[in-house]
């Protein structure tokens, strides 16, 4: 692609995603909310132009930069973690997809790739693969599920091809706010030695580095098939306090950790893991990033804060 669209910019996977865009030469236009403190982390690049434009302010976009793009990717969603069940909410990022794809109409985009989640499937004891049957239990789940069914029609109505890739779970520099997963929360608090009370850590879990996320979505771009829906994760699972303590033995500190302190959740999901191999069998993409590489680049993000 020569040319690809970004909302959601400032999030992890979106930077990411960026870099590794504009190291193949591809330019890229990031839609950003103007207050965003994370506008900081967009790299300073000749390749890539900000537009300031919120979720709610896309119906309203136009084309001005006198250019067609190729790619759209919509990382976009503007309700935090924990008002995930706040429905009207939700209802506006559904709304706000389907802007979304009204905007790459209007910039001549070709193809419209959207994040979905595994919070689509529920609680599922086996392997997501692209056929499970989704059955979400939360505001967030069912609207990201609608989303990638109605924009996936919407596109089609244009003539765009449509890729929804629903992620597991992701980790790396970049992520701030409510949207910290678990590994980068762990490595701040590590850092700062605080003691951390968790579950029992039983649960199967996957996770994703961001950097190699993003090139799955990269590749996704290029080589994706239309009115497919994927999903992304390491494809690989196990149980969480071993990742804990992955994380809590490369700052040689076990005693900060504190497991089984806290209840599960209610409808905890007990396991994550993804198939990988449609996307593998598309593009040819793999993950490379181990945690304690991923874990070196979050200590390194973080430190570059201060």
């Amino acid at each position: 692609m020569k040319r690809a669209i970004i909302t959601g910019a400032t999030c992890g996977i979106g930077i990411s995603l960026i870099k590794r865009l504009t190291a193949s030469g591809t330019e890229v236009l990031a839609l950003c909310r103007r207050d965003s403190k994370r506008n900081i982390n967009i790299p300073s690049d000749k390749l890539v132009t900000i537009k300031y434009c919120g979720l709610e302010e896309l119906c309203d976009i136009e084309n001005d930069t006198g250019k067609e793009y190729d790619v759209f990717y919509h990382f976009g969603w503007n309700t935090a973690r924990s008002r995930r069940n706040d429905f009207y909410s939700q209802c506006n990022n559904i709304r706000f997809a389907l802007d979304a794809v009204t905007v790459a109409n209007k910039f001549g985009c070709k193809t419209f790739i959207g994040a979905g989640s595994q919070a689509e499937y529920g609680r599922v004891e086996g392997i997501l693969r692209p056929e499970t049957p989704a059955f979400p239990e939360n505001g967030y789940g069912i609207a990201k599920l609608a989303a990638g069914n109605f924009t996936r029609e919407y596109a089609h109505s244009m003539g765009m091809k449509h890729i929804w890739c629903r992620i597991v779970s992701t980790y790396g520099p970049f992520e701030g706010g409510e949207g910290k997963s678990m590994i980068t929360s762990v490595v701040g608090k590590m850092i700062a030695g605080e003691t951390m009370e968790f579950t029992k850590g039983e649960q199967m879990w996957d996770y994703l580095y961001n950097g190699d996320a993003a090139e799955a979505f990269a590749l996704l771009g290029d080589k994706g098939v239309d009115g497919k829906v994927y999903v992304l994760g390491s494809g690989e699972a196990r149980p969480l306090k071993e990742t804990i303590y992955e994380i809590a033995d490369i700052f040689g500190a076990r005693n900060l950790i504190k497991l089984g302190v806290l209840p599960y959740a209610d409808r905890q999901v007990m396991n994550l893991k993804a198939d990988v191999s449609r996307l593998t069998s598309d593009t040819g993409w793999k993950p490379h990033t181990t945690i304690k590489e991923g874990v070196s680049e979050i200590i390194k993000y973080i430190e570059s804060l201060h």
